[in-house]
């Protein structure tokens, strides 16, 4: 037998206990029994024997502890403390206030798909989905978007009293104060069906439940705060603004130069221990008409009125409106998006030591306390926006293409319009899923840091990528503002989505990736910690089982990618249907292959890696990707495997699976270090990439979906605001779609006809007496087709105006002599 068979099966035997995770003992004892069974068969003797002592030579002192640690645990620890990144307070603290739900098995190499799908579905409560058809329906029907935009730039009077009186700004407070108590799952159905009919109303409702007062105080404020302000913050008495982002402290939140230093001053008419506020915010939303203010500032104390510590940190604290020194009305004007947003300035404003969120007990923790709760925010109101807007988009457009006509066709029957439809349906899709999934995991108890930062980013990308869709398909009508534009201001106000909570660039490149390699990764954090046990012989020995835990881990995914990139991850278990059970294999090999690269590179570069940011966004991206596609798939297993669905998920998909390859291979081209790039690219794509974009065939059945009313595109409009009416020119053009499809094959033999009859060119009336006339249309079909031509002129039509409608009410009035708005005030 061959010299080369007794290698073969050691090989191959480390290969499947690789693949499969056994353990060390394991893999010896199978080893152990191939070489065996090769002796048996006439093997090689020698061969045999050299394969067995290279056996020996790594299994003995890896699998006795009393020579595994001094010899070889010990010296790595040393060069583990060498290369370990140093983690400021601020970094160590938002790496520990976040939870790990499924993105942790996305970084583990082999998913355990089970666990996403025990997750609940998203189901609202009766009395949450009342309220989605109740109030919130009522408040939509209530906008006009026209008027709040551009003629009054603020909502009427009538809606800040609905708002307040029905609670909007309590959705997340508990009944116990007053509030509605509701979910995050309620509360992103919520503002997701606002978003479809305006942004102002959404973002106006959203703020309140999403990072500020409300939401602090519930999680640290002192019994007496909870007890005084969350009943005024739920019924509307109080509006509440946040206060962080200032002029040289944007997404650095930690250095922000606001301060507050402790002093005795006088608060109602006694002198109390509080603080003396200098501040200087800007972009804050609520802040015009805002009662409260949480603001965040930097507390000294000089004097040493509190203890020893001069330099208390960053603090957070309620500030009432009309508070000495507070400087608070005016308004900032983001992109013609009218939603109340301002700066708020202060100079030596006091406030006691009371007002301090959570009390002098929480003084210097405002850091902490952000981390902790902004994930839960940034999970919700943006994401929900981006899905609401997306939606609408998707289902409108699509009504849009369909009755619009060019060169006697529908628009959306053209390949290029086709390519735009589909891109915007599977975006929406996408948009959609992603939301429901990261709002889900708020309401089942989890804090998700790194999902938050992926669907804040995302959400509000795709987003700006349908909205550009929409724009191009719509042409003129999306352009020209007015009462019948329903595009136009999305398109305006997206970008705003992209630049707060966190700018996109930065986003993507420091926080998804730098956050999930370390509080995703199934081993990275667990050695850290033990690396910095104070306890020597602890330290060791905690390390030492961490570090060869994560060793076998690394083995496992670099085999794990190699078989799956030869195989085409065609083979192997998998959840699903026989639809979806390639999906999830693809996922296992991109799972591998992520966790491979992220040892790689974090071993390599090590506390480098944090400014490598090109590198870190596209393992971000491959990340963001992973988890996107997962929630698809969760999605689609929770509506029981509609059929319906089928083309917008394998959309969704493809792109999902194209992004991730690309994603991978800029980051293996460009890879520091170019041995090992070349190294990793030959393991992660043997047979190079294979992944491409979604098919023009599959592109047209998600545009045929759009376009015609189905059961899938039911479910893509639910939870968004399509009630015809007035108010809601997207709901009247998507309300026409089933009256314009009817009346198409009589439109098209009138037209035929029409077209080989010698009539001159007369008015559409004119003709369609000539029609029943000659035989060509019944008497009811000529009605149809008048019904036709009035829903097609109400899709197509727009705004026009007299100039004095168009200038700016302060420039009309001076004209007139009446002095600007200003100057009367």
């Amino acid at each position: 037998m061959s010299v080369a068979i007794p290698f073969l099966a050691l090989l191959l035997a480390g290969a499947f206990a690789a693949y499969h995770r056994l353990r060390l003992a394991v893999w010896v004892a199978i080893t152990a029994t191939l070489l065996v069974a090769c002796w048996l068969l006439g093997a090689n003797a020698v061969a045999t024997a050299i394969a067995a002592v290279l056996v020996a030579l790594i299994a003995v002192p890896l699998l006795i502890p009393g020579i595994r640690r001094p010899l070889i645990t010990k010296p790595l620890l040393g060069f583990y403390l060498k290369i370990l990144p140093p983690l400021s307070e601020t970094e160590r603290t938002a790496l520990e206030a976040g939870t790990v739900g499924f993105e942790g098995e996305l970084f583990s190499g082999k998913p355990d798909w089970q666990v996403l799908l025990d997750q609940p579905k998203a189901l609202l409560s009766a009395e949450e989905q009342a309220f989605v058809d109740g109030p919130t329906e009522e408040l939509c029907r209530m906008t006009n978007d026209w008027e709040i935009t551009h003629v009054d730039a603020d909502l009427p009077p009538d809606m800040w009293e609905f708002i307040k009186k029905n609670k909007f700004f309590g959705m997340i407070i508990p009944k116990e104060y007053g509030g509605l108590g509701f979910t995050a799952l309620a509360n992103h159905k919520v503002i997701q069906k606002l978003a479809s009919i305006s942004s102002v109303v959404s973002s106006t409702v959203g703020v309140p439940n999403s990072l500020g007062p409300g939401e602090l105080l519930m999680h640290y404020g002192t019994q007496e705060q909870k007890e005084h302000y969350l009943p005024r913050l739920a019924d509307g008495r109080e509006v509440p603004c946040f206060a962080l982002t200032g002029p040289f402290a944007g997404s650095d939140a930690t250095s922000i130069p606001d301060y507050g230093i402790v002093t005795m001053g006088e608060w109602n008419g006694a002198r109390v221990v509080g603080v003396k506020l200098t501040f200087d915010k800007r972009y804050i939303t609520l802040a015009p008409v805002a009662t409260l203010i949480g603001l965040a500032f930097r507390m000294y104390d000089p004097e040493g009125m509190l203890g020893e510590k001069k330099d208390i940190g960053i603090t957070l604290a309620l500030v009432p409106r009309e508070t000495p020194g507070v400087e608070i009305g005016r308004r900032h004007f983001p992109l013609n998006s009218p939603f109340q947003n301002g700066p708020i300035r202060g100079k030596e404003v006091f406030i006691p030591l009371s007002q301090l969120i959570g009390g002098e007990a929480y003084a210097g923790k405002g850091w902490q306390m952000l981390v902790e709760c902004l994930s839960i925010g940034r999970s919700i109101t943006l994401p929900s926006s981006g899905s609401g807007g997306a939606k609408m988009g998707a289902i409108v457009t699509g009504a849009y293409a369909r009755i619009r006509k060019q060169f006697g066709l529908s628009v959306g029957r053209f390949e290029g319009v086709e390519e735009a439809l589909a891109r915007i349906g599977g975006r929406a899709f996408a948009i959609s899923a992603l939301a429901q999934a990261t709002a889900a995991a708020v309401a089942r108890g989890e804090n998700p840091a790194v999902p938050s930062t992926i669907a804040k980013y995302h959400c509000t990308e795709m987003a700006r990528e349908v909205s550009r869709d929409v724009m191009d398909i719509h042409g003129g009508k999306g352009i020209i503002l007015g009462p019948r534009n329903y595009a136009g201001r999305n398109w305006q106000a997206v970008p705003i989505m992209i630049t707060v909570e966190g700018a996109n660039i930065m986003t993507r490149s420091l926080m998804i990736f730098g956050q999930g390699a370390i509080l995703c990764h199934p081993w990275v954090l667990k050695e850290m910690k033990a690396a910095q046990l104070e306890d020597e012989r602890e330290r060791l020995h905690e390390f030492d089982r961490n570090l060869f835990g994560h060793i076998g881990f690394a083995i496992s995914n670099a085999v794990r990618s190699l078989w799956f990139g030869l195989t085409g991850a065609k083979f192997g278990t998998a959840p699903g249907d026989a639809y979806t059970r390639r999906y999830y294999r693809k996922l296992n090999r991109y799972s591998a292959a992520l966790a491979l690269m992220a040892d790689t590179s974090m071993l390599l570069l090590g506390g480098k890696l944090k400014f490598k940011e090109s590198l870190s966004g596209r393992l971000g991206d491959v990340l963001s990707q992973l988890y996107i596609a997962s929630s698809m798939l969760k999605r689609y297993e929770d509506q029981e495997r509609p059929t319906g669905d089928q083309p917008l998920l394998a959309w969704a998909f493809h792109d999902c699976v194209h992004k991730i390859e690309m994603a991978f291979s800029g980051a293996l081209r460009n890879f520091p270090i170019r041995p090992v790039g070349w190294l990793l690219w030959a393991l992660i794509f043997p047979f190079g990439r294979r992944a491409v974009a979604p098919s023009d065939r599959l592109g047209h059945r998600v545009a045929s979906l759009l376009m015609n009313p189905n059961d899938a595109r039911d479910r893509l409009a639910e939870d968004v605001f399509t009630t015809p009416c007035d108010n809601n020119p997207a709901g009247r053009i998507n309300s026409y779609l089933v009256k314009a499809i009817q009346a198409e094959p009589v439109e098209r033999k009138f037209l035929k006809a029409l077209k080989n009859s010698d009539i001159e060119a007369l008015d559409f009336d004119t003709q369609l007496d000539e029609g029943v006339r000659e035989g060509w249309i019944t008497a009811d079909e000529r009605v149809l087709l008048e019904e036709l031509r009035e829903l097609t002129l109400d899709t197509i039509s727009v705004d026009d105006f007299d100039p004095h409608e168009l200038v700016a009410a302060s420039h009309y009035d001076r004209s007139q002599g009446k002095g600007s708005s200003r100057e009367a005030a």
